[in-house]
């Protein structure tokens, strides 16, 4: 099993990955979202030339804000910094498309960016469609090294449905998720099978599976009830609370959307949505108020236990070890962490001490 961290990109806290970097983790991901955080490239920049050892990359750039061919000469620049241990994740733009009242890029449009994303990063020639215009394209000048693309950059696929987790197989080198049941881990894994045979591609053993979460390691006398805990891991709860109301809300607003540790509280949620003080065609941005980043004192009622055990990975050293071993038989690689920023030092080093060297 690997680890990683998500940090809160801020141009000016990217200290946080050569931190965690010195704590032995593995990777380091910087997410896309233009409205609510500071340039993840830029991010990876600073991170590049002050880290020596842990993999960097996006997690994930956002499909329907960047062209594809910016996409790859922006991860080859980084790649030029940090040759080697540069890595590539890609998604449809859950929050960087729904914070601008957006829907993410569809499925089959993201097949697309991917295939020609993969083609320029393995430095081939490729067809692309811009405006309705097809030209074959390839990235220049690359014996000057503005890119790298010498070192292989390998592509991480975010998806959860079948269709984006059949995109994975087909064009990813691995795979990023979040939600820890072992049946839909299952049946996740036999779509990105799918989707690779459907193009004769035979994945490779390395191909890589990543689970988002949260965590927090409990000191003696702690539940899930703790302020402590609450503080360290409520933003990811309320951040997935968010997702799946927009789902729900998407899809027909059916019971059987909502995920059943949200159930109880799902009523008293919607009388907060209904009560935005913004008219309903921007309340996107009141939905996603705090993404990640912190927890909104309003909804701090919605982190329940119920939630935080369904969500992310929390309890004494021991007990965060026993459900890392039974996530890693679901066929995960990596586990990774975003707690919320305010606490993200502690929470990371504490995981690090705690928690990690049971996997070295």
């Amino acid at each position: 099993m690997q680890f990683g961290l998500t940090i809160t990109p801020h141009i000016e806290r990217w200290e946080l990955i050569r931190y965690a970097e010195e704590l032995g983790y593995d990777r380091a991901w910087v997410p896309d979202s233009q409205m609510i955080w500071s340039d993840c490239y830029a991010t990876l920049a600073l991170a590049a030339v002050n880290t020596q050892r842990i993999h960097i990359g996006t997690g994930v750039s956002i499909a329907g804000t960047r062209i594809a061919p910016v996409t790859a000469h922006s991860i080859g620049t980084i790649n030029q910094l940090a040759p080697g241990r540069t890595f590539l994740g890609l998604g449809t733009g859950h929050t960087a498309m729904r914070v601008m009242g957006q829907d993410p890029m569809p499925v089959s449009e993201f097949r697309e960016y991917l295939r020609v994303v993969r083609e320029l990063l393995a430095g081939n020639a490729v067809d692309y469609t811009y405006r309705g215009k097809t030209r074959e394209i390839a990235l220049m000048h690359r014996d000057r090294y503005f890119v790298n693309l010498d070192n292989p950059i390998p592509i991480y696929v975010a998806g959860n449905g079948p269709k984006a987790c059949a995109a994975a197989g087909a064009y990813g080198d691995g795979w990023t998720t979040i939600g820890r049941d072992p049946v839909a881990l299952n049946t996740a894994l036999g779509h990105i099978s799918d989707g690779a045979a459907a193009v004769d591609r035979t994945l490779a053993a390395d191909f890589h599976t990543t689970l988002f979460s949260c965590t927090s390691v409990l000191r003696p006398g702690e539940d899930l009830t703790s302020e402590r805990v609450i503080n360290q891991v409520g933003s990811w709860v309320t951040t997935e609370l968010h997702f799946f109301y927009e789902i729900w809300n998407k899809l027909g607003r059916a019971d059987e959307l909502i995920p059943p540790h949200f159930l109880n509280m799902w009523d008293e949620y919607l009388d907060r949505v209904n009560n935005f003080s913004l008219p309903e065609n921007a309340r996107f941005r009141q939905i996603h108020e705090g993404h990640a980043v912190y927890l909104m004192p309003e909804e701090k009622r919605f982190v329940t236990p119920e939630a935080i055990s369904a969500i992310c990975i929390v309890g004494s050293a021991e007990d965060i070890i026993d459900q890392i071993r039974e996530i890693e038989k679901t066929g995960i690689r990596e586990i990774n962490i975003m707690p919320a920023d305010d606490y993200a030092r502690d929470a990371v080093r504490e995981f690090a001490e705690a928690v990690i060297p049971a996997f070295r």
